[in-house]
């Protein structure tokens, strides 16, 4: 990471009991429709923008979110209720990882360019993140399914 300053940066592991409460707290509302793997990242996100001193995500940042697994809590209750017959439509939506970038837009007050990747290389990852950030800096985090929620607030070299 030559040149980049970090702004911030927050690891959550092990998860406290009541980290749901806290977020809730944090937006001042529990999250609705999502999943707790997108919780998990929003979470993580919210802590790491409040010790960069940010209320919200600036315009410009680009946002990357990795995962070995992805939202798999979801995915095995999807794939429990087809078993049964068709799966119910939040489950689904909480399978898919786009709808935890949709919350963190939301909830950060952003907009810009997002994504997901599963990846198994946090360094080959956070070197492509690099690579393709401009001058707005970028947020990427590491959120691993009830377990883990980790993130950085990177500045570019200037």
């Amino acid at each position: 990471m030559t040149g980049w300053r970090t702004l911030s940066h927050v690891v959550v592991d092990p998860l406290p009991a009541d980290w749901r409460e806290q977020l809730a707290t944090r937006l001042g509302q529990r999250p609705r429709r999502i999943g707790p793997w997108a919780e998990l990242a929003l979470y993580g996100a919210r802590l790491c923008l409040d010790a960069a001193q940010e209320t919200a995500l600036p315009a410009g940042v680009q946002l990357r979110v990795a995962s070995l697994n992805g939202p798999v809590s979801a995915t095995r209750a999807v794939a429990e209720q087809a078993g049964t017959g068709l799966p119910l439509p939040f489950s689904f939506m909480q399978s898919q990882p786009s709808q935890m970038l949709a919350a963190l837009s939301q909830h950060l007050g952003w907009q810009g360019d997002a994504r997901f990747t599963l990846c198994r290389d946090p360094q080959a990852l956070l070197q492509l993140a690099q690579d393709e950030c401009g001058r707005g800096g970028l947020l990427i985090g590491w959120v691993e399914d009830g377990r883990r929620s980790e993130w950085w607030r990177l500045a570019p070299p200037h």
